[in-house]
């Protein structure tokens, strides 16, 4: 055999080998590549991990920062919610206290209205006991002392109850105290009654003419003159009486005194 054959043989029985050293060689790299992607995806993993806990710190610590704001927030929202509260009640204590000053001054004003009035009430009548009053005797008006007033018309009470000597002195008095009075002239004719009343005759005459004096155009005048000329034929001074009837017929003709001193005459003929 040949040089070259052997060569060729030797060739021949080591390739087998060389591919094994080859396909070694190759899964060798390839392992290495793996082994080298491996570590990468590792180190990417654990890249991302990493990053993953630190955001998660970071989300963390921000969650709690927020949390610690919102705690802040709701612990002043709270003393917020307590001060209003006491502001509140407060207010209504101030308002319960107003009330009731409000319903004092009422009581107070409602008294000093009732006192204003209760002393309004006694000054008008203390003012009507001292006023003078504006009356009507006899169709005449003026202006009468209350107590002017009082007086005549209790002296005027006397002499209807018929006590004719009590009253006669209730008008001495009142004219002693009133002599120029708008009663006056009233209280002289009664008195002449009373007197009449009494049988006191002449002092009955001369009150009447005295009172006609004063007012001879008196509603009572008729009256009067009457009393005068039945006072005369009470004393059997027909002549008088007569007189008298005539100058009432005369001077008061359309009065009834003068048709009852018609008839008083026609009974002294």
């Amino acid at each position: 055999m040949s040089h070259v054959a052997v060569m060729r043989a030797g060739l021949r029985s080591a390739w087998p080998v060389r591919l094994v050293l080859a396909a070694s060689l190759l899964c060798g790299s390839v392992a290495q590549a793996a082994l080298f992607e491996d570590d990468e995806a590792r180190k990417a993993i654990l890249d991302l991990r990493a990053r993953i806990a630190k955001s998660d710190e970071q989300t963390q610590a921000r969650i709690a920062e927020m949390n610690t704001q919102l705690n802040e927030q709701l612990k002043a929202l709270r003393q917020g919610l307590l001060d209003l509260n006491t502001e509140i009640q407060a207010l209504r204590a101030e308002n319960a206290r107003l009330r009731g000053s409000n319903e004092e001054l009422t009581r107070e004003v409602a008294d000093l209205q009732r006192r204003a009035r209760d002393i309004g009430q006694a000054v008008d009548e203390r003012l009507r006991k001292v006023e003078p009053q504006k009356v009507s005797v006899d169709g005449r008006e003026f202006l009468a002392d209350p107590e002017e007033k009082r007086q005549f018309d209790e002296a005027l009470a006397v002499l209807r109850t018929g006590d004719f000597d009590k009253a006669n002195v209730a008008f001495v008095n009142f004219l002693r105290r009133w002599p120029t009075g708008g009663y006056a002239d009233s209280a002289r004719f009664w008195q002449g009654n009373a007197l009449y009343g009494k049988r006191d005759y002449k002092e009955a005459i001369g009150t009447f003419r005295s009172f006609l004096l004063g007012a001879p155009n008196s509603p009572q005048a008729p009256e009067a003159m009457l009393a005068i000329a039945n006072s005369q034929a009470e004393m059997k001074d027909a002549k008088a009486a007569r007189k008298t009837l005539e100058d009432l017929v005369k001077t008061y003709p359309a009065s009834e005194a003068a048709v009852a001193g018609k008839e008083r005459l026609a009974s002294l003929r």
